[in-house]
């Protein structure tokens, strides 16, 4: 099989490709999403599976499972394996939302030897589906969760000025912190909610909107 790997992890792509060489593969590994998805663009020939993590550079949020969304809609049926540490519960969801055929997204410290990692590779490879149970049960909790209950105490002291249409700079000089320290808080605060890339002010309403909603009795 042509096989592509997305991995940032120096070591593991280099573990993970030497395995794969040594059972006949041909093997192709990128250390970041944009490279893979600048290598498998629309002329370019569909590997039998793509293998990728979630969390890669710049960020090291949620780039690989994103760009194994968008390399399916360019290659209809590429089969992708999703390797990785974390469950990103929004991305999951609509990586799985179409057809699951040829997909799978399996925890690595739950993958406990090479054999069940190879077959896993082989199934998604053929048509198959492959999820971990862990998977599935962080996406089903995700459906009754706002994101609200993830946020730390302060974020909620953020996220309660925001809702008063305050600025961050007013929010700054509310809680007697630097500008920068609320310019983190509301950028963890919009990811934690799971709000998609869009205007800042945009998100920021959006953020609100679920804060007034479902805000616990007593916050203000």
């Amino acid at each position: 099989m042509r096989i592509v790997i997305a991995e940032d992890s120096v070591l593991l792509l280099d573990g993970l490709t030497r395995l794969l060489t040594a059972e006949g593969h041909e093997v192709t590994g990128y250390r970041t999403a944009d490279e893979l998805v600048a290598a498998l663009g629309p002329a370019a020939a569909t590997p039998d599976v793509l293998v990728t993590d979630v969390r890669m550079p710049p960020s090291h949020t949620d780039e690989g499972l994103r760009a194994a969304i968008h390399l399916r809609s360019l290659h209809p049926g590429l089969p992708v394996l999703v390797l990785s540490q974390y469950v990103e519960q929004r991305y999951a969801r609509e990586l799985f939302a179409r057809d699951v055929r040829g997909l799978g997204y399996v925890l690595k410290d739950r993958v406990t030897d090479v054999d069940e990692l190879l077959d896993a590779i082989a199934r998604v490879a053929a048509g198959g589906t492959v999820i971990d149970p862990e998977v599935v049960a962080q996406i089903m909790a995700r459906a009754t969760r706002t994101g609200l209950e993830d946020l730390t105490p302060r974020e909620r002291e953020v996220m309660a000025l925001m809702a008063e249409g305050r600025s961050n700079s007013a929010i700054a000089d509310r809680l007697v912190v630097g500008l920068p320290a609320v310019e983190k808080h509301v950028t963890s605060i919009l990811t934690k909610l799971g709000l998609p890339p869009d205007s800042d002010d945009h998100r920021r309403v959006l953020a609100v909107l679920r804060w007034l909603e479902h805000r616990p009795n007593g916050e203000s």
